[in-house]
């Protein structure tokens, strides 16, 4: 990611969530401890089904008497509908500010560049009032600032950045194994831990109930973790969503994300998945690799 370059997160949608119950409003539902968020501090997490498995995820700031909640604009309208059935009778008000915030991503050097930054994924400083979060997920995804859009052209030129093609974010995204796009096709397919939400930083054990914390936790503490969402690299042909990935007649997954920066479960302990081999689908041959960032 070079230096210079900035871009424009069209596709990422800001909520904003306050109120006198809005701590523990959000701890209850989040996979994550919102007690962690801070002025100088932002966190990764998810909303999952009471099952675990996977619904939405996003980056949460602290942003004046409440939190900004950084999400997929394609998911956007329905996790604002969601999280507005858990309201119940709590003193919470959710808004949709997307037509007035926007995203913009820049580079990991950049951010260290800032007097007051650390080297800390989830740090968060203020740049005229507006927060810059050093992505809670993988600091190599660089920082995101949320700013409103009228302010926004006037800061990326006092901050010396210019704008660049997003695609360039999104492949980077896919290469450190982080899904950049499409969420939306793995709801309810996967459990949140076999997204990795551990290893991004989005899980905290540690916490009270959350929804989909008891399969969660079974999960990681009997050790029954045995599918991962992995990155897809295509060396030919076309994926189609939630067909099978085979080693031979061995299947060792299934496509979810077939499009643009696809993504695969996959049974990654499985004696059949080889790094080093070449798989199939019906119509395609792709290679698989688990990203560096995931134990062992």
């Amino acid at each position: 990611m070079n230096i210079k370059n900035v871009y424009i997160l069209e596709d990422r949608a800001i909520l904003y969530i306050n109120g006198d119950d809005a701590v523990s409003f959000l701890q209850n539902l989040i996979s994550n401890d919102i007690n962690k968020v801070s002025e100088t501090y932002s966190c990764f997490a998810s909303l999952l089904s009471p099952q675990g498995k996977f619904l939405y995820e996003f980056i949460i700031v602290k942003h004046k008497s409440g939190y900004l909640i950084d999400c997929e604009k394609s998911q956007a309208d329905e996790l604002y509908k969601q999280l507005s059935v858990y309201k119940l009778r709590s003193k919470v008000e959710i808004l949709n500010l997307s037509n007035e915030f926007v995203v913009a991503a820049f580079s990991y050097e950049k951010f260290l560049a800032f007097s007051e930054a650390q080297d800390v994924p989830g740090f968060t400083l203020k740049f005229r009032e507006d927060p810059i979060i050093l992505d809670p997920r993988n600091k190599k995804l660089g920082a995101r600032l949320i700013i409103n859009l009228e302010k926004l052209y006037l800061s990326l030129k006092k901050l010396e950045l210019h704008d660049a093609d997003i695609n360039e974010y999104y492949s980077l995204s896919h290469k450190l194994g982080i899904v950049p796009k499409n969420l939306n096709q793995l709801q309810n397919k996967a459990f949140g831990i076999e997204c990795n939400y551990d290893e991004l930083n989005g899980i905290d054990f540690k916490k009270g109930c959350y929804v989909g914390q008891e399969n969660t936790a079974r999960i990681k503490l009997k050790n029954k973790l045995t599918k991962r969402l992995l990155p897809i690299n295509i060396i030919d042909g076309k994926l189609h969503e939630g067909e099978g990935i085979f080693n031979k007649e061995n299947e060792i997954g299934k496509v979810l994300i077939n499009n643009e920066y696809p993504f695969a479960l996959i049974k990654f302990l499985d004696k059949n998945f080889d790094e080093n081999a070449e798989f199939k689908t019906k119509e395609a041959s792709i290679k698989i690799k688990k990203p560096e960032w995931i134990g062992k």
